[in-house]
């Protein structure tokens, strides 16, 4: 199905969902700078960004310093993933690969600005999990502060069910944006479907899967959330690199 790309009726997610379709180098470009463009893409987004957060802001945080946090989950389990390594030129490396299915959830929080994180690692995705992990944000946020978490349009992050505590308010993505998001260096974004990439999908491995997470096997649930929660507390020792990979110069913090 063609799109014609210069009508105002196409959405931004029609743009980004047909640019990953199509065959045309050329064409898939121009829908994607189109998307960048419109109202609600990415570009927008952050150049919108200090907008954005002070219009998501309750009236309790005004005069309160502001703290720009991202979150994101990603599943870790046996089936594992297989990541670039080094090797002789020529050569075919060999890699574990376990055919298991159990699993978990990571879900991951972080402040660049201040250089931490918080996660929980739970065996569901759901809005009892998401209030899970809004409970550990909302403890590690700074005293008499309040956070702006930017996060995905999920059914479990825009709930009405969800309990988010009174130092939070939460700012959703753009669709289809997840580049906007750095917690996706942080993990790979795992492919949907086949386990092809797609050309919208993100394409950085991520810092935890290719150094902590990969090329492993475990044998049971206890082990898998064992190396989660290793993973994760190798990374906050690394205040530097953890701001490094998650700093966005459009997303500065701004005064309440």
């Amino acid at each position: 199905m063609a799109v014609a790309i210069t009508r105002r009726d196409v959405s931004v997610g029609d743009l980004r969902r047909e640019a990953g379709r199509t065959r045309d180098a050329r064409a898939a470009r121009r829908m994607l700078a189109i998307a960048e463009e419109r109202p609600g893409g990415a570009g927008a987004f952050q150049r919108e960004f200090a907008g954005l957060v002070a219009a998501s802001l309750p009236a309790a945080a005004q005069g309160k310093p502001i703290e720009v946090w991202f979150m994101d989950e990603a599943r870790v389990g046996q089936q594992g993933t297989l990541t670039r390594v080094w090797a002789p030129r020529g050569t075919r490396p060999r890699a574990l690969r376990d055919h298991r299915y159990t699993s978990v959830h990571l879900f991951g929080a972080v402040c660049p600005e201040r250089g931490i994180g918080a996660a929980v690692v739970l065996p569901h995705v759901n809005v009892d999990a998401m209030t899970i992990h809004l409970a550990e944000i909302s403890r590690n946020v700074t005293e008499g502060a309040h956070a702006v978490l930017v996060l995905d349009q999920a059914g479990w992050h825009t709930s009405p069910k969800l309990h988010v505590p009174e130092n939070i308010s939460l700012l959703p993505l753009p669709p289809y944006a997840p580049e906007l998001n750095p917690v996706e260096q942080v993990w790979a974004r795992l492919a949907k479907g086949s386990g092809r990439r797609s050309r919208m999908e993100w394409q950085d491995e991520g810092y935890l899967r290719a150094n902590f997470l990969s090329h492993r096997v475990w044998n049971s649930y206890d082990a898998i959330v064992g190396a989660c929660c290793d993973a994760w507390t190798k990374l906050m020792h690394m205040p530097g690199r953890l701001a490094s990979i998650t700093h966005r110069t459009w997303a500065m913090a701004v005064s309440g």
